[in-house]
């Protein structure tokens, strides 16, 4: 066993992902918090289940000195204060902030399975033509996404920001929808809703435990949200399946035969001898190849994906922890911006920066939508969020608040990857108005092809379609000096766990089908 312990709190005895749920900012990688809008509650609830582990950032009480205070001079009194608390071991002060994440906030890691599923992870035999596998999307290369603002799936060549969209009768039909979302974090006990949109979630009011597109034809012995998660990009013809008639694969998802997908799928892996060994030493219940199932399968994505995740030891984190120099100056007044006056904490909440809700913040929508329509539009472009999942209006454009956990290194950001900086996220969040309709659109992170291109900006060159997506957003203006804007960046980078900036060493030197890992 190779699995390398990965930072200061990990160790496994304390404790494809296509498109994961996620991965990146509110939406794959929200920021600083413009003040909300008043607007009616949605009447319907969302298809998902609240967090089993609340965040007590809600409950804490305020600070002596208010963080919200604008006064300059209030602010740097409110750091000095902090900072000579934190020296003494006092953490009366700072009983405004989360608390550090610790073992037992995650889910205990089985060593074996997280190795097998390492393999897994890498290898292209779950895809229908067996030429992506969940790696292509989420690369340890970029930092668990793949650094385009769009995924190219099933028929693309390449990794990472150097994926194309393939060539002839073999190249992609659109790309994918949403943006591939970093797995940071997903082992935390509270992660139990998964995408964009939330369509896969624990539920335990559900007779499989889950609520997911399958209903209750999804697989028996899924042990997270995170492994149900990972039984569907391979159900999906543009992300891993393949279009019909290239494989049985393809044309069980086609035909929404989830099941028979995963049959498929099963019966390929359990028919490599290596993979069978690993199986049977890794599960209890197997003791052959026909014991093998996807649920198998999944549980050892998930426990990879686990591993690899992990990510709670940054300036922030040894910052909670008591260390008061582990962050700089600007990003000690950062955080208070972020936790005061900016209000980005009314979303990014916990000890992981979010609150595990939806919001609808006016981001651009580029790419070719998810099949949805505004009112009077019947082309599909449309990406309407959570509003698609639960059919309510109030909840359109609402898309998952993502953790902030590393959100420097998991850009683009957004849920379709819009802004390719994180200031330019950062900057949406401060006053989404004049960013929609003054949006770049040559910062998109996409390879060129002609009729994909014409697809991409739809939406952003019509202006009716803009009105719509803006009257749905809970943001307002919210105004920040030069000065502010660049501490806030600061305390954003102080969110990166250096454990987790290069993740090469976790990437096996090949997989049991012997096919090949890259293009």
């Amino acid at each position: 066993m190779n699995m390398k312990k990965r930072g200061a709190h990990r160790g496994f005895s304390g404790l494809c992902i296509g498109s994961l749920a996620c991965v990146s900012l509110m939406v794959s990688a929200g920021v600083a918090q413009g003040t909300p809008k008043a607007k009616g509650a949605s009447t319907k609830q969302a298809p998902v289940v609240q967090p089993a582990v609340k965040s007590t950032a809600q409950s804490k009480t305020a600070p002596t000195a208010d963080p919200t205070a604008t006064s300059s001079t209030t602010k740097m009194d409110l750091v000095r204060q902090l900072i000579r608390s934190l020296e003494q071991g006092d953490q009366s002060n700072a009983a405004w902030l989360p608390d550090a994440p610790t073992d037992a906030d995650y889910h205990p890691i089985d060593e074996g399975q997280a190795e097998l599923g390492k393999l897994l992870f890498h290898d292209k035999i779950l895809s229908g033509n067996m030429n992506i596998s969940c790696s292509t999307c989420h690369t340890l290369v970029t930092d668990t996404s793949d650094g385009l603002s769009l995924p190219i799936g099933e028929g693309g060549n390449g990794v990472g920001p150097f994926r194309d969209t393939g060539f002839g009768i073999d190249a992609v039909v659109e790309r994918v929808p949403r943006n591939a979302p970093h797995v940071f974090n997903l082992g935390a006990h509270e992660f139990t809703v998964m995408m964009h949109d939330g369509r896969i979630a624990a539920d335990p009011n559900h007779p499989k435990g889950f609520s997911t597109p399958a209903g209750m034809d999804l697989i028996d012995g899924l042990d997270s949200t995170v492994a149900a998660q990972a039984c569907f990009p391979v159900t999906s013809g543009t992300e891993m399946a393949g279009q019909p008639g290239e494989n049985a694969v393809a044309d069980a998802a086609d035909a929404g035969d989830f099941q028979l997908v995963w049959e498929l799928l099963t019966a390929r892996v359990a028919s490599i001898p290596n993979y069978v060994d690993l199986f049977v030493k890794v599960y209890p219940d197997v003791s052959g190849a026909s014991d093998i199932t996807y649920a198998h399968i999944a549980n050892a994505i998930a426990e990879y994906e686990f591993f690899i995740g992990r990510s709670d030891n940054s300036p922030f984190d040894r910052f909670l922890r008591g260390d008061s120099g582990a962050m700089s100056m600007g990003a000690v007044q950062g955080m208070v911006l972020f936790y005061g006056q900016a209000n980005c904490a009314s979303c990014h909440s916990g000890p992981f920066q979010t609150n595990h809700d939806f919001a609808a913040i006016g981001m651009p929508q580029i790419g070719p939508g998810k099949g949805h329509n505004q009112p009077g539009y019947t082309d599909g472009r449309d990406d309407l969020g959570l509003g698609a999942e639960t059919g309510d209006p109030a909840d359109n454009f609402k898309f998952r608040v993502l953790s902030l956990r590393n959100v420097a290194l998991t850009g683009p950001w957004g849920h379709n990857g819009a802004f390719g900086t994180l200031e330019a996220m950062v900057r949406h969040h401060l006053n989404p108005a004049h960013s929609l309709f003054n949006y770049d659109q040559s910062q998109v992170i996409l390879p060129y092809r002609d009729d994909l291109v014409k697809q991409d900006m739809m939406v952003m060159n019509d202006k009716a379609r803009l009105h719509g997506i803006l009257e749905a957003s809970e943001l307002g203006a919210t105004y920040l000096t030069d000065d502010e804007f660049s501490n806030l960046m600061d305390f954003l980078n102080a969110l990166t766990d250096p454990s987790s900036i290069d993740l090469r060493d976790q990437i096996p030197q090949s997989v049991p089908s012997g096919l090949p890992m890259y293009d």
